[in-house]
């Protein structure tokens, strides 16, 4: 365990240069896009055993916080709880984008899709009143291209590699723990980083945080929003500029956790 605690330390430290040095880079080169957005997600945890659960999550993304589309998210995954601190999960998502901001992410402008499986990693921790997680994830994607600006389809689905590191801290407001009807504030952030022969520009891919405040109904049921913030490099150039967006907006999560176990 201590040999597989340095190396998630030294993985941290290399993510976490790559995007300083990424984002920090000489801006003369660089073209920059800004976006309000609004991330809205409904998530479900369905526990089957005392070890084994699914989730299943939607995430509906728009630009002008609501009125325009962005990205639409379906994704599921099988977990196992290895130990209460540690969970292991792998699974699969289906990715609708649209066109939007200055320079969209599609090269002609188009509508795509993706698919992608996935592995993750996801500990957990506690120090006083305030709760950690991390999460550690390895994705294979399959993202939609059109070989020319004259077909109304996808054509094309080359593959790329990314991995992902999110760090999560939360704490109770007014109490010592998040039990029933309890508020409690968030913070995370994280950092996705591609790799493998297509890589292209985007070796930084983006970075996320999230400032938010939630509420535990019961443990069935808990909802939380806040602040949200996201850069993004595009994976192409444009007038041979590398393409930054800066987005920035709210984001709102609602998650189920159904216990079938002891049924």
């Amino acid at each position: 365990m201590e040999y597989f605690k340095q190396i998630v330390s030294k993985a941290q430290l290399v993510l976490f240069l790559i995007c300083v040095f990424v984002v920090s880079g000489n801006s003369q080169n660089r073209l920059s896009d800004h976006n309000t957005i609004g991330w809205y997600s409904i998530n479900g945890n369905f526990k089957l055993t005392p070890n084994w659960s699914i989730t299943s999550e939607f995430h509906y993304r728009r630009s002008e916080l609501l009125t325009h589309g962005m990205q639409n998210l379906f994704r599921n995954s099988i977990n196992y709880q290895l130990n209460p601190k540690l969970q292991v999960r792998a699974g699969y998502a289906y990715i609708t984008n649209v066109p939007y901001g200055v320079y969209p992410l599609n090269g002609f402008g188009k509508s795509f899709e993706e698919h992608r499986t996935f592995q993750s990693i996801i500990t957990n921790d506690k120090i006083g009143i305030v709760e950690l997680s991390h999460r550690w994830m390895l994705e294979q994607r399959w993202i939609g291209r059109y070989s020319n600006a004259s077909l109304e389809k996808e054509d094309q689905f080359p593959f790329f590699n990314r991995m992902r590191y999110m760090a999560r801290a939360q704490m109770p407001l007014g109490k010592k723990v998040i039990e029933n009807k309890t508020p409690y504030i968030a913070v995370y952030d994280e950092v996705m980083i591609g790799f493998g022969k297509n890589v292209n520009e985007n070796i930084f891919d983006q970075n996320r945080i999230g400032l938010l405040v939630g509420y535990r109904f019961s443990t069935l049921f808990r909802l939380e929003g806040g602040y949200f913030n996201h850069i993004l490099q595009l994976a192409r150039e444009v007038d041979n500029k590398n393409v930054f967006q800066y987005n920035q907006g709210i984001i709102m999560n609602a998650w189920f956790n159904i216990d079938w176990s002891t049924k």
